[in-house]
């Protein structure tokens, strides 16, 4: 639960926002990194200095619900001759470190990020004759927050969130997310590292599809080209009736050409997905396949998650060369910014299993393979081998409902322990499959219809015997039960 109140009225967990001539005892008693922040909203707006503020009523580290302890909320007056219009802007505290002491995140030096390295920001636009900003955008960022902090995936500039609901609840098409640079806050060095400020922008769902086919930072472009759907500052329309294809067609052929180009920079997706090993029955315990033995699932070894996490990092990179990175036995838990030893991946389990050594976890080659993907994953197949194997890359569906990954990767990528000898292998659960560019070409031809879904019923099933693969959509119910 949260409430509103002015920064500035008394809490029973932080004392009010000092200004910059504070006194010394005053501001000794404020949290050095909850100061830095608010040092960087006041340079922005110094004539608010107690915006009103969304509280968390328990704080996180007291055992509450929500990961932010507080979302400021100001008014910004924008630039009508620039095209901005006047919105509300909103500043999240609490992915980043404010207090130093450990009670949410640990302290690694000043040098590199403070907690997560970032704090989410979001700009709404101001409806006429409204005198105080919403507070639904309050609860949307810590939604965000609490995956963040229960998966322990940081947010980059570019990415997408696929929400699928409007983002107030309402009627509105603006249902997704996209990532990019705040316009106007800069990096903060507190005393507990940099804090960066990532800003929310809402989309429509084809702007989304747009972006996961291309890449996020391509549709933010088009979208600072269009003011209604954004402008220079990527302001949020909640009443935005239009996506930017439907105001501007030309649009569609610059993100046509740009995935003729450059193909997709997005390397892989949480999803609910499951595969069978179907060369040997699925009753050989010793050596089975499948995300399952008896009740127990397979666990992917913490050396596995950790090439699982850096290949989709670094395939949302620009320009990043088509390798997947090699297990590296110096590094600890974490992928990005060096974290804390404490922090757990989310695919490690504490189960015994998850720590046999890497190196007798032996790879084995498939003879034959069954593929299962949701609807919502399936739908993403055409992206994985149009936008990214057909480019020499690599794609990664990583199973939200099951400790297990797919990895489709091409005949260009190096590091993979799938080869075109034997294009299916895997790693206790970690399954790869190398497609060559023909058979790439035929699975499109094929699966053509995954990319207009509304237009099929469930299960549906593609099969390649000549090739040994199969591939099954299925209801998401068949994904929620125990075995998977």
């Amino acid at each position: 639960m949260a409430e509103l109140r002015p920064s500035g009225a008394p809490g029973p967990t932080a004392p009010p926002a000092p200004g910059p001539t504070a006194p010394p005892a005053f501001a000794s008693l404020f949290p050095p990194g909850l100061h830095a922040i608010y040092g960087e909203c006041r340079r922005l707006y110094p004539d608010q200095p107690n915006p009103l503020q969304v509280t968390a009523i328990v704080k996180y580290w007291l055992g509450g619900p929500d990961p932010l302890d507080y979302v400021s909320m100001y008014r910004n007056v924008g630039s009508p001759s620039a095209n901005i219009p006047e919105h509300w802007h909103y500043v999240s505290f609490g992915l980043s470190d404010l207090y130093g002491d450990n009670r949410v995140h640990e302290f690694t030096g000043t040098d590199g990020p403070s907690g997560f390295g970032f704090e989410l920001t979001f700009r709404l636009k101001r409806e006429t004759g409204e005198s105080a900003p919403p507070t639904w955008p309050a609860e949307l960022m810590q939604g965000l927050a609490r995956y963040v902090f229960q998966s322990e995936n940081t947010f980059c500039s570019g990415d997408h969130v696929s929400w699928h609901s409007p983002l107030d609840n309402s009627e509105s098409r603006i249902q997704h997310m996209l990532l990019t640079e705040d316009p106007q806050m800069q990096p903060v060095q507190t005393p507990f590292g940099v804090v960066t400020f990532l800003q929310i922008v809402g989309v429509c769902t084809e702007e989304l599809h747009s972006a996961q086919q291309w890449n996020g930072q391509g549709i933010l472009e088009l979208l600072r080209t269009v003011p209604v759907a954004g402008g220079p500052w990527l302001i949020t329309d909640m009443r935005r009736g239009e996506t930017i294809f439907e105001i501007d067609p030309h649009l569609q052929e610059r993100v046509d050409k740009g995935i003729e180009t450059d193909g997709s920079n997005l390397s892989g997706v949480s999803a609910k997905c499951a595969w069978d090993d179907l060369s040997r029955p699925p009753e050989d315990d010793e050596d089975s396949r499948s995300i399952c033995v008896g009740t127990q699932p397979r666990r992917l070894s913490g050396k596995d998650t950790e090439q699982i996490r850096e290949t989709l990092r670094r395939g949302l990179e620009i320009n990043s060369k088509p390798v997947l990175p090699p297990i590296n036995p110096q590094r600890q838990n974490g992928l990005a910014h060096d974290r804390a030893p404490s922090r757990k991946d989310s695919l490690e389990s504490d189960s015994s299993t998850a720590i046999i050594p890497h190196e007798l976890i032996r790879t084995r080659q498939l003879e034959s393979v069954h593929l299962k993907f949701n609807q919502e994953s399936g739908a993403l197949i055409p992206l994985c081998l149009r936008g990214r194997l057909l480019h020499g890359r690599h794609f990664t569906y990583k199973s939200i409902t099951g400790d297990m990954a797919i990895t489709f990767v091409s005949t260009g990528v190096e590091g993979a322990f799938a080869t075109e000898e034997h294009p299916y292998a895997a790693h206790g659960p970690w399954l790869q499959i190398l497609l060559t560019e023909e058979f790439v070409e035929k699975m499109l031809e094929d699966l053509e219809d995954l990319t207009s879904p509304e237009e099929f019923k469930l299960p549906k099933e593609y099969s390649w015997p000549e090739k040994k693969l199969k591939v099954s959509i299925l209801p998401d119910v068949v994904f929620d039960s125990p075995l998977h």
